[in-house]
């Protein structure tokens, strides 16, 4: 045996098959030829020592005669699937009738083979059958972690009008499983959250949700990660891959910093998207793909575009449903609901006693202007609450360069865009959904004043108290209520 052995070598060393047959030369044959593929196995002559050996040991594979001089293979086979449902079982014989074949694959048999065999044949079987379990295995694993994962996976808080507009838009597209979106902002805006929320609340939400960041590899390497590749499609490419495609299947892809993404690249996740159709590198045929596609970018791809470096067809096919993830800076209000937030959460991690923020600290918070936006305040936070014990956090506490400054928030506001369903949209529709911007705009402007808002707007207070509980604007500035967040 080679002094370093291949992961599939190892695999094979690790996996045990259980051979139960009454026939001296049957027995050998098999144990000899799965020992030529270094499977570890096990030999029962009749059923009793089978038995005997599943309550003793654990298995990978049952390779299991039907005829037995003690109890019938069928009863062995029922048995078994009580025991361990997940356990493969091949049932052999040398008397086969298709009524013998159905009873044994009802009662749970994996595959059932004809005696005598071939070698080649027997190596084969096992080598699907075996592939297939740990697929299956892996997959209730990633099931069993994502499932874990969503209950601590961070939550977009929100308590601001624009963060509003953006949670209505996040939950009416995750209702349409098949439309594809893309998702705008600066860097640390929450892109991500947005992404993975949509994928939550869609009927895809028990299915996988696989992020690519389109900037961290080369064009060659994330072609081959995106679509796979056929054994010799490039050198070093010694065995087929699945892409991240279709590995995706039934689920969402999410491609971050599309903008990055190489020109002749973007040409072919076009064609991906107009036909739902991949083609591995190296390889001829075409593959069919059930999955939704986001993407996002904190570039202004219509400039791009302008620059030579962003196909514009691309664009207007992403482009089916923005939605614009707007900067820290434009929603003041967010930024004491998100440090407060963080600040519990490190405090835990970090076994602090924390009471608060101080209202010095507070305002200094509010007037800085967060370059780095939600990413950045959560990495001061956390560099407060490994650097400071304070019951109560004051500006002494802050890192220095938090200074008060004025921002630049009418760049940041998203323009208004009413994006057009594939299939037509009706006018009250597009109406209300023009009159909640207006209402979420003009809220803004009035900071909050309903007064104030209802004389920009030229109607009574009442007209407008109406609209926003229409809307369910809840939680602007004045009102106590806090607004829902994901």
């Amino acid at each position: 045996m080679p002094p370093v052995l291949r992961a599939q070598e190892m695999a094979k060393i690790m996996e045990k098959i259980l051979i139960v047959d009454d026939e001296d030369f049957i027995r050998e044959n098999l144990e000899r030829i799965l020992k030529e593929e270094r499977y570890r196995t096990a030999i029962a002559k009749n059923g009793e020592e089978a038995l005997s050996f599943l309550k003793e040991a654990s298995f990978d594979l049952v390779f299991l005669d039907l005829r037995l001089p003690d109890i019938s293979g069928i009863e062995i086979l029922k048995k078994i699937k009580e025991s361990d449902p997940d356990l493969l079982v091949i049932v052999m014989t040398g008397y086969a009738s298709v009524e013998s074949a159905v009873e044994a694959l009802k009662s749970g048999a994996y595959d059932y083979i004809k005696k005598p065999f071939k070698a080649d044949v027997i190596k084969l079987i096992v080598r699907l059958a075996l592939e297939a379990q740990s697929l299956k295995r892996e997959i209730l694993s990633l099931k069993k972690q994502r499932e874990g994962a969503r209950g601590n996976r961070p939550v977009i808080i929100s308590k601001s009008l624009a963060m509003k507009e953006v949670l209505i838009q996040v939950r009416e597209v995750a209702k349409h499983a098949e439309t594809t979106v893309l998702i705008t902002g600066e860097t640390g805006t929450g892109k991500d959250l947005a992404a993975r929320a949509i994928h939550d609340l869609s009927s895809r939400a028990n299915r996988p949700f696989i992020e690519v960041n389109c900037a961290t590899l080369p064009a060659n390497l994330l072609e081959s990660e995106l679509f796979g590749h056929e054994t010799g499609a490039f050198t070093g490419a010694r065995g087929r891959k699945i892409g991240l495609f279709e590995a995706a299947s039934t689920g969402t892809i999410f491609l971050d910093e599309i903008g990055e993404m190489e020109l002749g690249l973007q040409a072919k996740l076009l064609r991906v998207l107009e036909d739902k159709k991949i083609r591995r590198l190296g390889g001829t045929q075409l593959h069919e793909i059930d999955v939704r596609i986001i993407a996002a970018s904190n570039q202004d791809l219509r400039e791009a575009i302008k620059a030579g470096r962003f196909r514009e067809d691309l664009f207007y096919r992403l482009h089916i449903v923005p939605i614009h993830m707007p900067p820290l800076r434009a929603r003041p209000q967010d930024i004491l609901a998100l440090s407060n937030h963080f600040l519990s959460e490190y405090a835990k991690k970090f076994s602090r006693n924390f009471e608060g923020l101080s209202r010095e600290a507070e305002v200094l918070l509010q007037s800085y202007c967060w370059p780095g936006n939600v990413r950045e305040l959560r990495h001061v936070v956390e560099r407060i609450c490994i650097m400071h014990d304070a019951k109560v956090l004051g500006p002494e506490h802050l890192p220095k360069e938090l200074t008060p400054q004025v921002c630049d928030t009418t760049l940041a506001a998203d323009p208004m865009h009413f994006p057009l369903p594939p299939g037509g949209f009706k006018l009250d529709e597009m109406i209300e959904r023009f009159t909640l911007h207006l209402v979420v705009e003009v809220m803004q402007r009035a900071e909050g004043n309903i007064s104030k808002a209802a004389k920009l707007l030229g109607i009574p207070r009442g007209t407008l108290r109406y609209k926003l509980d229409k809307f369910s604007l809840e939680g602007y500035p004045g009102e106590k209520k806090p607004i829902s967040s994901l």
